[in-house]
């Protein structure tokens, strides 16, 4: 099988197992168009909006178990003072009308009490100005907002490190060597539209020269047109399939490169896809790493283990933070837990420690700059 035919199979099964797990999970989510029927009186709802479109469900498939695992295990425990909580995830393709149309679920549903660990990228952008716009009075935690320079509202509280704070930290290994040109690779024409004034600006500011290169389903022709004048590092924006495609083209290169991707991106699965090994593969993740002995890690590897045959990625433990960050901010609260009470509870930006990992929000109410590594060595070990 050709490596594009196992990236649309990995797709494919990755799509037929989301939409599986979400229906076991939650079967009113395909009727989002309609109010469902009232959550019993003693339950609490946290919705989660999913973005299942192609370019998203390798990263969305992750981030909801990792979130699953967390909710299951909170309400073992006991729920949020004895309250079951009923973890509502909602898929979307990631258009603008699925959006609408899974909001207007939320909206009719007044149990629903907070927005928890809303995932991808493109998604959680869309939701910064949609849960305002659409007067639904609810807070919008944790999303995996990975754009940066985006003015964050009153009702969205990101606690995960934006995409400026992973490069700089990817590239600052660099720095001693006197970098001053940066290849940016993009997966697609589409990925280039989103994020290209992102990634010139941050470019900018690190007084780098930025070259772009576009894959546009070409991926591994790409790779094999690098010359020896194109940068010596790369930054590759796009997904695990297609990031395994480039460096496949990369094999006759003379000369040594450094791919650099960001934490839309699984390095074991990249691997298990027969990625090129002659290129070493750095990932930035903005959690801690998946082998960390900090607590929240070790209970994220003990409820994967016991709930879930999967794996533990760095993508499954951000999903566990968001929804872990987002109990105990409410846990803490006194008084009556309503869509407003919790809203006015995280807004007041607390410092928080969840399990080793620190939520403080600065100035401009994003709250981490918190980056970790992983590194696919050219021997095909994983490190870090």
């Amino acid at each position: 099988m050709s490596e594009p035919e196992q990236a649309c199979t990995r797709r494919l099964c990755l799509q037929t197992g989301a939409a599986a797990l979400l229906a076991l999970s939650d079967p009113l989510w395909a009727q989002a168009a309609r109010p469902p029927a009232p959550a019993p009186a003693r339950s609490l709802v946290v919705g989660q909006l999913v973005d299942f479109s192609q370019d998203q469900q390798d990263v969305s498939k992750d981030f909801l178990i990792g979130s699953r695992a967390a909710w299951q295990d909170i309400n073992a425990r006991g729920g949020i003072r004895g309250r079951n909580v009923e973890h509502l995830a909602l898929e979307t393709d990631g258009t603008a009308a699925s959006v609408h149309l899974a909001l207007d679920s939320i909206r009719y549903n007044a149990a629903c009490i907070a927005l928890s660990g809303t995932v991808g990228d493109n998604l959680a952008t869309q939701m910064l100005s949609a849960t305002s716009s659409q007067g639904l009075g609810l807070v919008q935690v944790a999303p995996w907002l990975q754009t940066s320079g985006m003015a964050i509202g009153e009702q969205t509280f990101p606690i995960f490190s934006a995409r400026q704070e992973q490069i700089a930290y990817a590239l600052k290994t660099f720095a001693v060597m006197g970098l001053k040109e940066l290849g940016a690779v993009y997966a697609s024409r589409h990925h280039q539209t989103i994020h290209e004034d992102d990634l010139q600006g941050i470019a900018s500011g690190m007084k780098l020269k930025l070259q772009s290169f576009q894959g546009d389903g070409e991926l591994r022709a790409l790779g094999q047109r690098m010359t020896g004048d194109t940068p010596a590092v790369l930054l590759f924006i796009g997904g695990t399939p297609e990031l395994a495609e480039f460096t496949q083209g990369l094999t006759k290169q003379a000369r040594q490169r450094y791919l650099v991707a960001l934490a839309d991106v699984n390095l074991q699965t990249v691997m298990q896809m027969g990625a090129a090994r002659s290129t070493p593969v750095i990932a930035t993740q903005p959690v801690p790493a998946v082998n960390s002995n900090l607590p929240v890690v070790r209970h994220f590897r003990e409820v994967l283990t016991r709930l879930f045959d999967e794996p533990p990625t760095a993508l499954g433990l951000a999903g566990f933070i968001a929804a872990r960050y987002t109990f105990e901010v409410i846990a803490d609260m006194d008084g009556n837990l309503t869509r407003s009470s919790v809203l006015a509870a995280f807004q007041r930006r607390a410092e928080r420690d969840v399990g080793g990992f620190r939520v403080a929000f600065d100035a401009q109410r994003r709250s981490s700059q918190y980056v970790t590594q992983t590194m696919l060595s050219a021997n095909g070990r994983v490190i870090g």
